[in-house]
């Protein structure tokens, strides 16, 4: 169990750099790219699987806030809190 947390805190941690990192993806040295690239693998089927079901909230005249990462958050949070 203490593996499993440890896991889904590594994943939080990950989804904060694959965040902070997404734009500037093709400009990272190759030894940070293998782990972005790692993250990616694992975030971006999450995310497109996210982004049918979930729309993105509007926050202002043509602009609007992309809620996969946040939704993916909470969910990760509420496996720490409840398992």
């Amino acid at each position: 169990m203490i593996l499993f947390k440890v896991f889904i805190n590594v994943l939080i941690v990950g989804l904060f750099l694959y965040s902070k990192l997404l734009p500037y993806k093709d400009k990272l040295n190759p030894q940070y790219k293998t782990v972005f690239d790692f993250f990616n693998s694992i975030f971006s089927p999450i995310f497109n699987f996210l982004k049918t079901t979930i729309k993105p909230f509007q926050v202002g005249v043509g602009l609007a806030v992309d809620m996969t990462q946040i939704i993916l958050l909470i969910i990760f949070l509420m496996l720490l809190k409840f398992l």
